[in-house]
């Protein structure tokens, strides 16, 4: 509540100075209506429009932020000019009357406007925006700053003749006076400006354009001023000049995100060249046909016009693309895509790759930070980030054919032009969703390999626990029979079938065990025929009707392909089966250098959100430990489509 108090108080001590302000300046010309004109204020006097516009401003900026340094000093300063403005004409009116204290209210008005000019010319740089200098080191030029009013005051108290006047303003030449007051005064505003190069150099994207409104148009508009306090220069130039600072900053303090500097820049600077090139092909062409027509001024007129005209917007373009290039970097989107390519191309690995984009990405963007999100099939994220995001990053979906891959995060100040944005996601699409495939290729690899382990491990297990024992416990029973055989050869008998059962177990154990590594009917029936005693299994019962078509001859498949195209149907048939809720699906197999298999069923189709479970990680394993690749998804007529590419070397249809 106390803080609350207190700013208002500031807000109202900002209202009464600029009113104060105002009705001083009403005031300064009433009186000056009164006077002789050679004794007058002229009306269109700088410091009128400095009391009139940045007082006025700067009270409004400390409606909202009572502690704005920069806000006081604008207020302060545009006072004093208000005050400079009075004595003007009130010194005149008192010399008129001989009315006591003409003097000093003279004398104020040969010095008071060095308060407003200096201060805004030499101390707003130092500490503009947040009021507080950029390092310490800059501590001296603040002093200095602030000395250096009182080093003009009493120069002209000493000195008051060293002033001019031009159209009614007063001028102090740097030429008439001391050269230590010329370059304390010009070394203070180099530094200045130098700590306004080393501020935007340390500062975020969000004080930089802060700054911006303050260098273009307020600094060079203040330096117009400066130059105006100091020789003849337009009158109309200099007060415009006057009432676009206090706006700039006023802009650079409370709207500087909606308005786009760099625009504003990029216009001045393309039509102010334009403005050169045409005038000077112009006078060019004139004075060339000039000689040539001898004295049809006219023609060569017309023609300087036309060739000036036909040349106007191929200049306009090239002018425009330099000074993007210098204010932005590059802009072409389809040069961002190739440099983009060509960086990708030396990364190692998708990791390196997705660094490298988010830097290009950062770069093209103009952003203070970027990140690059890939969403893989399992719904982990793989991320590359460049910068800092800040607090409310935007956003771009990376789509890649209908499927979202990832997603573009970047923090900037404004909108990029959606042509640019638009481009750099089709092209970081492409990129996620080759990260997203290396990863699903890497673990399914170390899946495979884990896998592999895990059925060594449990071979292993089977011979050792389960084959060893018992083949050992036959031998023991031989060596009793053997034994009872010369003492009690009935009992033999029992002890001969009691290994008989045993021998039986045991095949049947190598047998599963043999099954395991490879299914029996390949062997006994081929892939053909033995995918046609799966779907005659799915079909029996309440299960689904099964057909199988196959193009090319199957006889002459590695051993691994033949493994895998059967376990991959194998595992689609059992999904049929118990989840698809199908009357039919269809096997096809065709071998045309790969074996490509697709089986397809009139199901209800894959849930919305869909989770690779064991199953499906495992026909994708399978397919990638061939090199090949299978996708699950839906089917184009409706229900669930599995497609697998599995290659075959050697092979021929």
């Amino acid at each position: 509540m106390v803080t609350d108090g207190h700013d208002r108080r500031a807000g109202r001590v900002g209202v009464l100075l600029a009113l104060t302000a105002v009705a001083t300046v009403t005031a300064s010309l009433a009186i000056g209506a009164k006077l002789p004109s050679d004794l007058r204020m002229v009306w269109w006097h700088p410091e009128i429009l400095v009391a009139l516009a940045w007082t006025p401003v700067g009270a409004v900026l400390l409606r909202h932020r009572p502690a704005l340094t920069v806000a006081w000093l604008m207020v302060g300063s545009g006072f004093s000019a208000s005050v400079y403005v009075l004595s003007l004409n009130l010194g005149p009116w008192f010399e008129l009357h001989d009315w006591p204290g003409a003097g000093f209210v003279t004398w104020l008005a040969t010095w008071l406007w060095a308060i407003d000019t200096y201060a805004l010319t030499l101390v707003l740089p130092l500490i503009f925006p947040d009021g507080r200098l950029v390092s310490r080191w800059f501590r001296p030029v603040l002093l200095l700053a602030c000395l250096v009013p009182v080093i003009v005051c009493v120069h002209l108290t000493i000195d008051p003749d060293v002033r001019r006047w031009h159209n009614g303003v007063s001028v102090y030449p740097f030429d008439q006076i001391p050269v230590p007051i010329s370059a304390v005064i010009i070394a203070t505003l180099a530094a200045g400006l130098f700590s306004v190069a080393v501020r935007f150099v340390q500062s975020p994207p969000d004080v930089r354009r802060q700054i911006g409104w303050v260098v273009y148009p307020g600094v060079i508009a203040e330096g117009i001023i400066f130059v105006g306090e100091n020789g003849p220069i337009g009158d109309p130039l200099r007060n415009i000049t006057i009432v676009a600072v206090p706006i700039c900053i006023a802009i650079a303090i409370t709207r500087y995100r909606l308005y786009d500097i760099d625009l504003v820049v990029s216009r001045t600077l393309v039509y102010a060249g334009l403005v050169v090139i045409i005038t000077g092909v112009y006078f060019a062409l004139v004075g060339t046909a000039s000689l040539l027509a001898h004295g049809k001024g006219t023609l060569a007129g017309l023609a300087g016009a036309i060739v000036a005209g036909a040349v106007f917007e191929p200049v306009r373009r090239r002018l425009q693309r330099m000074v993007d290039g210098v204010i932005h970097g590059e802009r072409d989107p389809y040069r961002i895509a190739d440099r983009l390519n060509r960086r990708l191309q030396t990364a190692a690995d998708p990791g390196a790759a997705l660094a490298v984009a988010a830097e290009v990405a950062r770069s093209a963007l103009h952003a203070g930070g970027v990140a690059i999100e890939v969403l893989d099939r399992d719904g982990r994220t793989i991320s590359a980030e460049d910068g800092v995001l800040g607090e409310r990053p935007q956003l771009i979906p990376l789509v890649w054919h209908g499927e979202p891959v990832g997603r573009l995060l970047f923090g900037v100040t404004r909108t990029p032009d959606a042509r640019l944005s638009g481009v750099l996601a089709r092209n970081l699409a492409e990129l996620a969703n080759a990260a997203r495939l290396a990863a699903d290729v890497q673990r399914s690899r170390e899946h495979i390999l884990r896998t592999r382990e895990e059925e060594r491990r449990r071979l292993r297990r089977d011979l050792h626990d389960g084959l060893g024992p018992t083949l050992a416990s036959l031998a023991m029973t031989v060596d009793a029979a053997r034994i009872t055989l010369k003492t009690d050869p009935e009992a033999v008998d029992g002890l001969l079938e009691e290994l008989r059962a045993t021998m039986g177990r045991t095949i049947g154990d190598i047998r599963e065990l043999v099954y395991g590594l490879r299914p029996p009917a390949l062997d006994d029936l081929g892939l053909e025929g033995a995918i046609q005693a799966l779907g005659g299994v799915v079909a029996t019962g309440d299960g689904p009707k099964v057909d199988v078509h196959v193009e090319g001859d199957l006889e002459r498949l590695p051993a691994a392909a033949e493994v895998a195209a059967y376990r991959i149907v194998q595992e689609a048939l059992t999904n049929v089966h118990r989840h698809a809720g199908a009357g039919c699906a269809e096997v096809r197999l065709y071998l045309n250098g790969d074996l490509h298999v697709t089986v397809h069923d009139d199901g209800v189709g894959l849930p919305e959100h869909v989770r690779s479970g064991i199953g499906m990680s495992s026909m994708r394993e399978r397919a990638a430990e061939l090199g090949g690749s299978c996708t699950v998804g839906p089917g184009p007529k409706g229900g669930t489509l599995v497609r697998a590419r599995l290659p075959v070397n050697g092979a021929h249809p």
